[in-house]
């Protein structure tokens, strides 16, 4: 029966771990991909004898038979069958909506924000899976949460982007973070800011009253978003500039939280406390307090939360510092995929820099890293194919820029623009697919190619 008859459109981590979940569940399934599927999720759809198809779409298939669509991410609403499916009023949900129908007695804290997602998820996984607690994470970390949701969890920690949010129109978090919005991905958005916005605020206005909102006050779009959109739960603010009357804020080198107004003891720990933690700057002070919320909602010892934050890695691709060459500092930022990112990695330079940048421009504006560039950048070397934006942008405030396709020459260049005492430092601000799959591949080729030069 055509009510039983789910369509996938995807057949990345996210669709897979839907397509499983559907199976699980009794229904019909069936998955699609314009692409070519990974030799891993084909045997893994054989095996779980899942029906899908690769290489383009059968329209007929999908519109005569579907009740649902479940749609990757990746697929922008510009899409022709995208529109086609709407003009036929066929729901398309998101995946992660799929996964939440299945786990209503589960707690679920969902992360959102431009930069900062994959790092707080990281931490609060780590102090709730150490402190003993059923949790899991998921979402645009790694994992899909419907292949996790298949095997259930007490705990969910979710990295959530704008484009599973905007297949959103039930999904609850009731915990939900939003750390920051900058300009990102407007490519997928129109060029218009607000619906980036609004596709972020969706973690916020599904909530219910008794749910938790926590969010970065020194955000000037995220405060003006919080009057704007309707909430309806309990909203926690949290600061490291100004002092708050509920949330969390620094005085005094002390961090203090306070959940509700009626509560009395608001000391949490002090910042003598994180001196030793390995995530620096204050883009990661935002994460860790924002984790730390989070851990006094769910009521973790704080003895507990520091031994934890003491343990905490650098994420691979976030301002990885991996080598050192004669001197020459080499920093794999290949994550920072907008300008916002770039400005935290900029700040944290104590040393001058050599900058590779580059890939898919998203409708950037390069003005907020203008005195950084100026104060710390001795020459930008542009990866990409198309440099032109960012040439024209910076000519007048470095002497040197350079341009290449090739991420050997990329590096190469740099070294030799380099003296001891340097910072080679690639953090693109833009995205990788130009060249790469993904900024994975681009942090692990830079990388290798670094390590080449070592071998030399």
């Amino acid at each position: 029966m055509k009510k039983e008859f789910i369509v996938i459109l995807g057949g990345g981590e996210s669709g897979v771990g839907a397509a499983l979940l559907a199976k699980k569940n009794g229904l019909k399934v069936f998955l699609s991909d314009s692409g070519i599927i990974s030799n891993k999720y084909k045997k893994i759809l054989i095996k779980n004898k899942i029906y899908f198809e690769e290489k383009g779409h059968t329209e007929k298939i999908i519109i005569q038979n579907a009740y649902k669509i479940i749609k990757s991410p990746g697929i922008p609403k510009e899409n022709c069958l995208i529109k086609r499916i709407q003009s036929l009023n066929i729901p398309i949900i998101s995946e992660i909506e799929f996964g939440k129908n299945y786990l209503n007695n589960s707690c679920i804290i969902g992360i959102t924000g431009s930069n900062g997602k994959t790092t707080t998820s990281s931490i609060v996984y780590q102090i709730l899976k150490n402190n003993q607690l059923n949790v899991e994470i998921a979402g645009n970390i790694g994992s899909s949460f419907s292949g996790k949701a298949i095997k259930k969890k007490d705990i969910y920690v979710l990295e959530i982007s704008s484009f599973q949010l905007d297949d959103c129109f039930s999904f609850r978090s009731n915990i939900a973070v939003l750390l920051n919005i900058t300009r990102d991905h407007l490519n997928r958005y129109d060029n218009n800011i607000e619906n980036y916005i609004y596709s972020k605020f969706k973690i916020a206005t599904l909530q219910k009253k008794e749910d938790f909102f926590i969010y970065n006050y020194d955000d000037p779009i995220v405060r003006l978003g919080v009057k704007k959109y309707p909430i309806l739960s309990k909203c926690i603010p949290f600061s490291i500039r100004e002092k708050l009357d509920t949330g969390a804020y620094i005085n005094e080198n002390k961090i203090l939280i306070r959940i509700l107004k009626k509560e009395k003891e608001i000391f949490f720990l002090n910042l003598n406390d994180l001196k030793n933690v390995s995530l620096i700057g204050d883009h990661n002070l935002y994460n860790i307090i924002a984790s730390l919320i989070i851990s006094k909602i769910l009521n973790i010892n704080k003895n507990s939360i520091i031994s934890n934050l003491l343990k905490l890695k650098p994420i691979e691709h976030r301002m990885e510092n991996f080598v050192n060459i004669n001197g020459v500092k080499f920093i794999n930022d290949s994550k920072a995929t907008n300008v916002h990112a770039v400005f935290y990695a900029l700040k944290s330079m104590n040393n001058p820099t050599i900058w590779i940048v580059g890939g898919e421009d998203k409708g950037n504006n390069y003005t907020e890293i203008i005195s950084l560039v100026k104060e710390k950048v001795k020459a930008i070397i542009c990866l990409g194919k198309n440099n032109k934006k960012i040439v024209d942008f910076f000519k007048n405030f470095t002497s040197i820029i350079l341009e290449t396709e090739s991420i050997k020459e990329a590096v190469h260049m740099a070294y030799a623009l380099s003296y001891p005492g340097y910072n080679i430092l690639l953090s693109p601000a833009c995205s990788s697919y130009d060249l790469f799959k993904n900024y994975k591949e681009k942090g692990n080729k830079f990388k290798e190619e670094v390590i080449k030069l070592i071998k030399n």
